[in-house]
């Protein structure tokens, strides 16, 4: 089976390529029984770094194709909606009470209930690592009686409606749990419109439509999906019409496809520069402060996103508008080391990853910038699935990545306490600082929106007084699709949502 890992970065496009017009070839004689031509070809940016397990980055590959649901899903505003739950209600400050939608199948047949919620919700807390949208909270699942779970938290989470909606937190049937614990299989096992009938590692997948789908089933008969990682080669098979639909056309191939094929749109996305704030040079506050110093966004807006972003504002960029008009100037920073004093360190590994055609031209910005402050830099590139474990385990010194600010809970306090916090379970920058604690665990415990938004804004200062992450631009989102053909493909800022029950050819 040919992988694009083991290929040279300079092989990409045509391996991709080729995939890619195999899909084509034979995409449609695989369900011949169910529409066959009509079926949908998609290219996502991003394989299973996970082997779809919903407890990392793969649960939201599962939801943008349609496969997994949870009690809740968030509408436009980020509010919660009724998905497998039809209404809940609060008992007390730290207990909450869901409704469990009825005659509603699992895609294995197998009924479900409220015990198939709690087990779900149970496994996730369990998880290890722990999934994202957890790493501020503890949450406990009771299943009363067929249709009625008690979900009590550790402590006051008012955004529990917000935080069950997340693709982590979907529920799954039993078998997807197999015997003895270990790792969860979603494929077959979900409620979603798509089933997973098929994963083939980190090169495709199948998705089937599920007939026994609760709401409106999906007006495709199903999808063919290619994880293609380099973004040239997805806009090459858009423009061919190998791919039906292709995620995150690269900034450089937007303008070549023109604007029937491509729709850009506001986005909560901010990328950064995460320094190592444990070990090596970016331990020393003032080498981070230097690094800060170094950044120009303005040029990155330029040069490498030709205007399709945003200048760094902060943490919250304009996909965020409440954001700037509540936001504090940093407190703590560091004075920056001199010149001379950082051509004194050791050379610095900046990493980044190919999945985001710009991060890598980025980076190589970046590094100007750094080494024309002082600092001497060597670069890593490679796959996303390839870098995530070691990122996670401070093997670099600094990592450029792309995050949504929203993407957990629709409110930015989960994706602050997951990636700054202590305990965080997304800490890159391996910062473990009580300022910021505090601050982010104060903003967690408000109720009221208003006071929540202030106090996230109060730990964005301390944050950035840390000089942990340092922002680079806030993106937008530039999808691929004919719209001539596609209808209903999913522009969400959050990023939750692709394929839905109404995408469809024609």
């Amino acid at each position: 089976m040919l992988s694009l890992r083991r290929l040279p970065r300079t092989a990409l496009p045509l391996a991709a390529a080729a995939l890619l017009a195999t899909a084509a070839c034979t995409s449609s004689g695989g369900s011949s029984g169910s529409g066959g031509d009509q079926r949908l070809k998609v290219a996502l940016a991003f394989p299973p770094a996970q082997a779809m397990s919903p407890y990392g980055d793969d649960a939201v590959t599962l939801s943008r194709l349609a496969v997994v649901e949870g009690l809740t899903r968030l509408d436009g505003n980020g509010e919660a909606k009724p998905a497998l739950a039809t209404a809940w209600k609060r008992d007390g400050d730290r207990a909450w009470e869901f409704t469990v939608r009825g005659n509603t199948v699992f895609q294995d047949g197998s009924k479900l209930d409220a015990t198939a919620v709690a087990r779900s919700l149970t496994a996730a807390q369990k998880a290890s690592p722990k999934p994202r949208v957890l790493s501020d909270t503890t949450l406990t699942a009771t299943a009363e009686g067929a249709d009625t779970v008690r979900i009590t938290t550790k402590d006051a989470d008012p955004l529990l409606p917000q935080r069950l909606a997340n693709p982590s937190l979907s529920i799954l049937s039993a078998a997807a749990y197999g015997k003895g614990g270990g790792k969860v299989n979603p494929a077959g096992h979900a409620t979603g419109p798509f089933t997973l009938a098929e994963v083939n590692g980190a090169v495709s997948a199948t998705l089937e439509r599920n007939d026994t789908y609760w709401g409106s089933q999906a007006k495709a008969p199903g999808a063919d999906v290619k994880f293609v990682a380099d973004g040239t080669a997805r806009a090459n098979a858009l423009r061919t019409k190998d791919v039906d639909i292709a995620e995150y056309v690269p900034i450089s191939q937007a303008s070549l496809l023109g604007g029937g094929l491509v729709h850009e749109f506001p986005s909560a996305r901010t990328n950064g520069l995460s320094l190592n704030t444990e070990r090596g040079v970016f331990a020393d506050p003032a080498m981070r402060a230097a690094a800060r110093e170094a950044i120009d966004s303005k040029a990155l807006v330029d040069g490498v996103y030709e205007g399709r972003a945003d200048t760094a504002q902060g943490l919250l960029g304009p996909g965020v508008p409440w954001a700037a008009d509540l936001r504090t100037a940093p407190t703590g920073r560091a004075k920056a080391a001199a010149p001379a004093e950082v051509r004194k360190t050791r050379q610095i590994v900046l990493a980044t990853y190919t999945n985001r055609p710009e991060l890598p031209e980025a980076a190589t910005v970046v590094q100007q910038q750094l080494e024309k402050r002082g600092f001497t830099v060597k670069q890593v590139v490679r796959d996303y699935a390839q870098m995530e474990a070691d990122a996670l385990a401070g093997k670099y010194d600094a990592f450029i990545q792309a995050r949504n600010t929203l993407l957990d809970t629709a409110d930015p306090v989960s994706y602050l306490a997951s990636d700054f916090t202590c305990d965080g379970s997304f800490n890159i920058t391996q910062l473990c600082a009580k300022p910021v604690d505090t601050a982010v665990d104060q903003a967690a415990a408000l109720a009221d929106t208003d006071a929540r938004h202030q106090a996230e804004m109060t730990a964005e200062a301390a944050i950035l007084g840390s000089d942990a992450l340092v922002p680079l631009v806030h993106e937008r989102f530039v999808q691929g699709y004919d719209e001539t053909r596609v209808q209903g493909v999913a522009l969400d800022p959050m990023e939750r949502t692709l394929i839905t029950a109404d995408t469809r050819i024609g």
